[in-house]
């Protein structure tokens, strides 16, 4: 009797076994059917391949038009005036590349250029210091200006070079001293020449 009772509960046992395994088994099935994608490409479809992105080349800034920078630099000047503080010069509103080198010459305060500003036709005694748009005189020397020019480029990069400007025409300043130091070899003959010459010919002519 105990026997047979065993056996039951031993197949009721497996049975529920097996019911609880078919159910799981039908569970993975139903969340593998609702997860799955499928493939990312349409077989049928022709390939293309990813875009890659192209990081973009940096570029020099240009400069505003030289009517922007002097409306900017006027624009300075009366907001240092109205704060009482030195305006800028007018240096400030030029490119190294507008000024032309036109003299070099010396001063009580070391050496000076005289720089012309091709756009305005203006001319400007300059010093070491002076600042421009794009750069800043270093130092002069006797035949030529040397600057720290600066270009900005569009990934904010700021690099210095340096530029140098070649007197563009003859320094008057230094030709007239060299004038005045030189020789008197190349000079006419004196004054008191010409009149002993006469007096040694006039008595040959009361001879005829």
């Amino acid at each position: 009797m105990n026997y047979n009772k065993m056996i039951k509960q031993t197949l009721q046992a497996a049975l529920a076994a097996g019911v609880l395994l078919t159910c799981s088994a039908a569970v993975g099935a139903q969340e593998a059917s609702t997860t799955y994608r499928g493939a990312g490409r349409d077989p049928f479809t022709k390939y293309k391949p990813p875009v890659k992105r192209v990081k973009p080349v940096a570029q020099p800034i240009g400069a505003p038009s030289i009517e922007q920078r002097i409306a900017a630099y006027k624009t300075q000047k009366a907001i240092a005036m109205n704060a009482q503080q030195p305006a800028p010069k007018p240096t400030t509103a030029l490119l190294l590349s507008e000024a032309q080198v036109t003299g070099i010459f010396r001063t009580p305060r070391g050496y000076a250029a005289m720089v012309e500003a091709k756009p305005i036709k203006l001319s400007y005694v300059i010093y070491p210091g002076e600042i421009f748009y794009d750069g800043m005189l270093v130092a002069i020397e006797e035949d030529r200006l040397v600057f720290r020019k600066e270009t900005k480029w569009s990934d904010g990069r700021r690099e210095m070079n340096v530029e140098m400007k070649a007197l563009g025409a003859t320094n008057a300043v230094k030709d007239t001293l060299t004038t005045a130091n030189a020789p008197a070899a190349n000079a006419p003959a004196t004054p008191a020449a010409a009149p002993k010459a006469k007096e040694e010919g006039a008595p040959a002519q009361d001879k005829k």
